[in-house]
């Protein structure tokens, strides 16, 4: 089952439900944080609301988002309450790029990614119910810093590299007692700024603070143990570099568990009403085969479990001012 919500001709918001080639609208349904609030209520599924509720009209997905029409899969009306989220070094075989950009002078000496890697997979699967080993976690900001599928990526004029990450998102709603709820999962792009974080793996968190997209449907239920999709980059409607990705338990060393403890054992991230979008990582980046991305070029992400391909093009804000003066008062 896969939830979407796009914007209809009239501009009202709508909730579509797919289980198959048909989506059709979710009677009474404009947004899915009101779903998934109402199912909280009513202590059900998200898709026992939806069955409740029933569904009507049919609606074209597919030209939905080639109108621009679909809107994120999961939103929050103050964008300030919208969190974006993620872990690294999850994935197997993510060690290797990252551990390139962050050795250290002594080829003998094990770079800290790497230390962090291997934690992870003596320790990121612990028994159910149990805490393992924390992951890397890093921001990428709020509601303010996500687009929409087929909206541009801006690259900020300071940049100094603009690239993809192909991943699998985790979408969160906090009900009303403090208890995270998941809602389900969709494809994402994790934009980051590699060439930053080469500089000086400390500058990781800088790297991290770009826009981000994500859906543009969302798979309800539970994450796939072996996902495998393709991730590309398309120039002037052709692919310039193509490759799979692999993510689910299966090709992680940590549990969803366990990320997921390690992300909401903060008080912070437990306020009723917020929503959460957590990246879970990837180990498929163009810019580990050398590519540079340029403005114009389209992220295409696809993984047929998760309905749509993400698409979106490339933009680079133009150069002003770089130095950021602050007023005082």
């Amino acid at each position: 089952m896969l939830l979407s919500q796009i914007r209809m001709p009239d501009g009202s918001r709508a909730v579509a439900m797919r289980d198959g080639d048909e989506a059709r609208l979710v009677s009474g349904a404009t947004g899915t944080l009101d779903l998934a609030l109402a199912a909280i209520s009513a202590g059900h599924k998200l898709g026992d609301e939806i069955a409740a509720r029933g569904l009507g009209e049919a609606v074209d997905l597919a030209a939905a988002l080639a109108e621009g029409r679909v809107l994120l899969p999961l939103d929050h009306p103050d964008p300030a309450h919208l969190h974006l989220t993620g872990t690294g070094l999850t994935h197997l075989g993510s060690a290797s790029t990252r551990d390139s950009m962050h050795q250290k002078a002594d080829p003998e000496d094990m770079s800290d990614s790497m230390k962090m890697f291997r934690m992870g997979l003596e320790g990121g699967k612990p028994r159910a119910g149990e805490a393992g080993v924390q992951p890397e976690w890093f921001y990428k900001g709020n509601g303010y810093a996500t687009a929409a599928p087929g909206a541009a990526l801006t690259s900020p004029s300071f940049a100094l590299d603009a690239g993809e990450e192909p991943e699998i998102a985790g979408l969160y709603i906090i009900g009303p007692d403090g208890r995270p709820y998941r809602l389900g999962f969709a494809l994402a792009n994790e934009f980051s700024d590699h060439v930053t974080e080469r500089g000086n793996y400390l500058w990781l968190a800088h790297s991290k603070l770009r826009p981000a997209s994500y859906g543009p449907e969302m798979l309800l239920g539970d994450l796939p143990q072996h996902v495998e999709g393709a991730s590309r980059v398309l120039r002037d409607g052709k692919a310039i570099w193509e490759k799979p990705f692999l993510s689910g338990e299966e090709n992680m060393s940590h549990s969803l568990a366990n990320l997921e403890h390690h992300h909401f054992k903060y008080e912070l991230f437990r306020k009723p009403g917020d929503v959460h979008v957590h990246f879970f990582g990837t180990a498929t980046l163009s810019f580990a085969d050398g590519v540079t991305v340029q403005p114009g070029d389209e992220f295409e992400i696809a993984c047929d479990a998760f309905g749509h391909a993400l698409r979106n093009p490339l933009e680079q804000q133009a150069a002003g001012s770089e130095f950021v003066a602050v007023d005082a008062l």
